[in-house]
């Protein structure tokens, strides 16, 4: 697990529980979760929310950001109309196969 990701859920743990958001805190928490957390990341997660509050940042998730995933978009709907294309293909396949009998013969 990433540094970051830790600290996240050390906040948001945090401020679930109702327990101040310090750099202590988050170090502590992700000490007895055994991951090793970059001092750096502890200090800047309780600088920003103690700026910005747990609640904006929950309330404005994917807000930023959303290019890449529109971008990505469009590439994975192509990947998915090969794969049905790709279905209706091999479906079209099993029904062209003669079985070896006809139900009229």
């Amino acid at each position: 697990m990433s540094s970051e990701l830790a600290c996240v859920y050390a906040v948001l743990a945090l401020h679930d529980d109702g327990v101040e958001i310090t750099p202590e805190n988050i170090v502590t928490l992700t000490k007895a979760a055994g991951i090793e957390v970059e001092p750096y990341w502890s200090g800047l997660f309780a600088k920003l929310v103690e700026k910005k509050g747990v609640e904006e940042f929950i309330v404005n998730v994917g807000a930023g950001g959303g290019a890449p995933a529109a971008a990505a978009a469009p590439a994975a709907g192509g990947a998915a109309a090969a794969a049905e294309e790709k279905k209706e293909e091999k479906v079209e396949e099993e029904e062209d196969e003669d079985m070896g009998f006809s139900l009229f013969d």
